[in-house]
């Protein structure tokens, strides 16, 4: 085995080998290699496909036993100084890797059906070659050091895949904006770290909690100075993983096809934060106050995304917030000394979300079949329903992963929610409240989702709500003649009819679409049963650093079966509320929701407008930003720019006049001598 953990260093380097060769061809030979469609979409396809089989095999050696296996070289040295990089594989990295490659594999499959008529096909693959080896390569870093330089990787890999379709403005903001908020959050972990080498002398993960705990302990360095950095750092997987109140990123970033959406939301950045914060547990354990501050950020996140989740119309946001809730879970769940039931979350979720992401990319692609190229009328929910005759492959998928996200036992999401939300209720009452009033939300805002997409009649033919959407959103109805848009569709398809529409229903997607699905929703009913309190082989397996294997067994041993019960009920009790009124306002009808919302109204629009986080953003940060700018100016062009015309005027003025004085007679210089002298005999005299 020791041979497969040598060649390692191979999963992140492939897909950014991958990545190299079609870049440099799209930017040396941009033509030919854009042709090369299919061929650059198998060789990257391939590359990273090898990549999970080494992750699989290297995963499988640590479930049977083979111990952390670290490999080291000197990077940079000066003096004392000296900077190591390399890769490490232990139980948590085996895991990220599995997730992230199977996930990674299976979108870039579906992305061959979605993006198949894109003039920027070969381009997108590959930018998600590129944004799969900079996690890879995170997943594998043994040191912050080297964790900061492919978490910046990640950064710019989502900016390039969310400002995609970089000429439509609203992408262009997207990407933009994610890019300022993740700067905030990766500055603050920026000082964390430089602030923790500076105490400790180390970026090793498992020494630098050790020394801080002891500098601590001593006294050496106080206990709010190390809380700082800790949460310095921590604001870092505050941005990565769009936690309140850097969340703001996050919904925008659907403006990308929704391959990257998928991408971005299960295994990737999102799940960066929470990697993070998993590595860094050595440090963070250490400091309470910032274990609660964790807690809590990732409870009221939770709670936060639950209630703007439940009045979005367009269903890549509606997923987007629910995207926003869950993990807050896993942040609560860390935060709360959960590290297992953590992470644990972060697998199931990764599988479930993925698939409805995907899910929902299918429901584009089919609607633009009817409403054209517009991503307004595409996208709302308000325009689809009944989709489940036309697409029952996608619409199978989907209600499969919405059970697993409301915690529907025995489907993967109620085995991993239900253990946060059992040590929730052990840490903190309160947090367990926040998190099973959320997991109710939760329940109602998904089937309203499923109900509003999949079930009743199909709503997409109705002139009338489609000119209210187009008018509400101030969009033009015309529709671009070019493949453009999510699920871009061959142009050719929209020239044989004369109200730019090709059918009056919406179809399945093909295979390569589906068959993704179809791999994805056997994680998400069965994965959970590996973390079962009863048999949990998943917490045998990632269990809290500093631990031992026989530590876990005996508290597993003392599994209480009439407690999960107890708790167990709880949560699918929640649930079924929150489906039961999803159903009795979205199937039967028999609750108006629009009476509902209008009694209501200030709640409503509160939640519709998603807390006016956006809007204070805006008057705090662009405006405030370009107010003071203009104050500035205002001062650079009085003060400095006034300073400087005074000197020249000046100068200008001296020079006028003393050019006369400079006539070259030698009678009159002698004159001014006298004069002078004259003068200050005058003076002293007096």
């Amino acid at each position: 085995m020791e041979p497969l953990y040598q060649y390692a260093w191979l999963i992140p380097v492939l897909p950014l080998l991958g990545a190299t060769l079609v870049g440099f061809g799209l930017i040396s030979y941009s033509r030919a290699t854009s042709n090369l469609r299919q061929g650059s979409a198998i060789f990257i396809v391939s590359l990273l496909g090898t990549a999970m089989v080494l992750s699989f095999a290297l995963f499988w050696s640590q479930v049977n036993g083979h111990e952390t296996y670290t490999q080291m070289f000197e990077w940079a040295a000066a003096g004392d100084f000296k900077l190591s990089m390399g890769y490490t594989v232990d139980h948590l990295t085996a895991l990220m890797l599995v997730i992230v490659t199977t996930v990674a594999f299976l979108v870039m499959v579906y992305t061959n059906g979605y993006m198949a008529h894109d003039p920027g096909y070969v381009r997108f693959y590959a930018y998600l070659s590129l944004f799969s080896s900079s996690m890879l390569g995170l997943v594998v870093s043994p040191n912050l050091v080297q964790v900061y330089v492919f978490w910046e990787l990640v950064g710019v890999s989502s900016y390039l895949l969310i400002g995609f379709w970089y000429d439509r403005k609203a992408a262009a903001d997207a990407c933009q904006k994610a890019f300022v908020a993740n700067r905030v959050g990766d500055f603050g972990l920026l000082l964390g770290m430089l602030g923790i080498y500076w105490a400790t002398g180390s970026f090793e993960f498992e020494v630098m909690g050790i020394r801080l705990e002891q500098l601590v302990e001593t006294g050496a360095l106080s206990i709010g100075l190390a809380t700082l950095f800790g949460v310095l750092v921590f604001l870092g997987p505050v941005a990565k993983s769009a936690q309140f109140p850097l969340h703001v990123w996050l919904p925008d970033a659907m403006e990308g096809p929704t391959p990257i959406s998928a991408l971005i939301h299960a295994a990737t950045m999102v799940a960066a934060g929470v990697f993070l914060i998993a590595r860094m547990y050595p440090v963070f354990e250490h400091l309470p106050v910032v274990m609660d501050i964790i807690a809590w950020t990732g409870a009221f996140t939770a709670f936060l995304g639950a209630t703007i989740a439940i009045t979005q119309n367009d269903i890549k946001k509606g997923l987007a917030y629910s995207t926003i809730s869950q993990l807050g879970y896993m942040v609560m769940a860390m935060g709360v000394g959960a590290y297992s039931a953590g992470l644990f979350h972060l697998m199931t979720h990764a599988y479930f979300k993925a698939m409805l992401f995907l899910c929902s990319g299918s429901v584009i692609h089919g609607m633009e079949a009817v409403v054209g190229h517009n991503p307004v009328l595409a996208q709302d929910m308000r325009l689809m329903g009944g989709l489940r005759k036309y697409m029952p492959i996608t619409s199978a998928c989907f209600l499969i992963g919405t059970l697993a996200i409301c915690g529907i036992p025995p489907f993967a999401g109620f085995w991993s929610k239900d253990e946060i939300l059992g040590s929730a209720f052990t840490a903190n009452p309160a947090l367990w409240f926040i998190g099973w009033t959320t997991a109710g939300m939760t329940a109602f805002y998904m089937f309203r989702m499923y109900f509003s997409t999949f079930e009743g009649e199909f709503r997409g033919n109705d002139k009338e709500i489609q000119e209210q959407l187009l008018v509400a959103t101030s969009t033009p109805a015309t529709i671009p003649a070019m493949a453009f848009g999510p699920g871009a569709m061959d142009p050719k398809e929209l020239e044989h009819s004369h109200d730019h529409h090709h059918s009056h229903s919406p179809h399945e997607s093909p295979v390569s679409m589906t068959l993704p699905l179809m791999v994805l929703a056997i994680p998400s009913m069965i994965i959970g049963l590996l973390g079962t309190p009863f048999a949990n082989y998943f917490e045998q397996f990632i269990y809290t650093p500093g631990e031992s294997l026989t530590e876990v067994l005996e508290e597993l041993a003392k599994f209480d079966l009439t407690e999960f019960l107890i708790m167990a009920g709880n949560s699918v009790g929640i649930a079924l509320i929150g489906i039961t009124l999803a159903s009795l306002m979205y199937l039967s009808r028999k609750i108006d929701p629009d009476a509902i919302a209008q009694k209501i109204k200030p709640l409503y629009n509160f939640s519709l407008n998603k807390w006016y986080l956006d809007n204070i953003n805006d008057f705090l940060f662009v405006k405030g930003s370009r107010r003071l700018a203009r104050q500035v100016l205002e001062v650079d062009y009085k003060v400095v720019d006034g300073a400087v015309n005074l000197t020249g005027f000046i100068t200008l003025l001296s020079g006028e006049g003393l050019k006369y004085l400079e006539n070259g007679r030698a009678q009159f210089y002698a004159l001014i001598v006298f004069v002078a002298v004259l003068g200050f005999v005058v003076f002293s005299g007096i």
